[in-house]
């Protein structure tokens, strides 16, 4: 099994007329996902034809597209300035599971759509997120599907490159990766890591988690807080940004420290309390899964 898509999860992209989205829809053709059709306003009745792969029809809404396809899954790859009305149309038309891949969203605008989501279908994954990945089989955004192998560990990360490489260490390892989540590093979005993490404890084939945190916020602590009551499934925690100066951004726009709240200090200290065993370099992942015994 994986969580939120599959092999079968039927997917329409948004903004498929972009250079990021026929770049990542070709990527994501590739390893096998279901790719329908694709909306971009004002350019429908076109089909894209990519290699190895039926051409690809353009719709001007995802309204007129569904006249056509039925949906599970939405991929935004549409600018900024128009990423938020792409959003909301997605959950009007009631798809299921909405990766926003788009970064520079308001944080206005994300608390506005998490507010509409409330009593909606539709869950949200983002923005400014790398997508899911199940390895071997599908992906559902940008995440670099060729390095990382099929298996039994979880992935969850706030963080986009730190997700690769801690998940190419665990592809290094016997036993491979169920599915990776990136959940986005903005201050506000959808699906947050205890969501995440609700779907693993009740999936059958993950048998371990990691969770790739950074500081800021305070995602991590919560999501200690959840695994301590909850979880049994072994668990492992890294948290990035252990050098970055008080009340300075860092990279990601939720990646702020204040008033002593959010530091990496704090989330190790919660990761340790909840029982997770905490890993210093990316590469000591490999260590710590050859020692356990499943």
């Amino acid at each position: 099994m994986s969580i939120l898509i599959n092999r079968n999860t039927k997917v329409l992209v948004q903004g498929i007329t972009g250079r990021d989205g026929q770049f990542h829809t070709q990527r994501m053709i590739n390893l096998g996902t279901k790719i329908l059709a694709g909306v971009t306003p004002g350019k429908g009745g076109q089909k894209i034809k990519f290699p190895n792969s039926e051409p690809v029809p353009v719709f001007n809404s995802i309204y007129e597209a569904k006249k056509y396809f039925e949906f599970d899954a939405s991929v935004v790859f549409v600018p900024a300035t128009f990423a938020t009305d792409a959003i909301y149309e997605a959950i009007d038309e009631n798809i299921s599971l909405i990766v926003v891949i788009t970064e520079g969203i308001p944080v206005h605008d994300m608390i506005k759509i998490n507010a509409y989501l409330k009593n909606k279908k539709s869950k949200l994954l983002g923005p400014n997120c790398p997508g899911i990945l199940v390895p071997e089989e599908v992906k559902i955004g940008i995440i670099p599907h060729e390095y990382f192998k099929r298996g039994i560990i979880g992935v969850v990360s706030r963080s986009g490159t730190l997700t690769y490489e801690i998940s190419y260490y665990i592809s290094q390892t016997k036993y491979g990766i169920s599915t990776i989540v990136g959940i986005g590093g903005d201050p506000i979005k959808g699906m947050d890591f205890v969501d995440i993490l609700k779907l693993f404890n009740k999936d059958e084939e993950t048998k371990v988690i990691v969770i790739i945190g950074e500081i800021g916020g305070l995602d991590e602590e919560e999501a200690a807080k959840f695994v301590k009551r909850n979880i049994k499934k072994p668990v492992f925690g890294f948290i990035a940004g252990k050098t970055a100066p008080p009340e300075k951004r860092m990279g990601h726009a939720g990646a702020i420290i204040e008033q002593g709240r959010g530091t990496a200090q704090s989330k190790i200290e919660a990761f340790i309390s909840a029982g997770i065993e905490v890993f210093e370099e990316p590469q000591e992942i490999i260590n710590l899964l050859e020692k356990i015994n499943l």
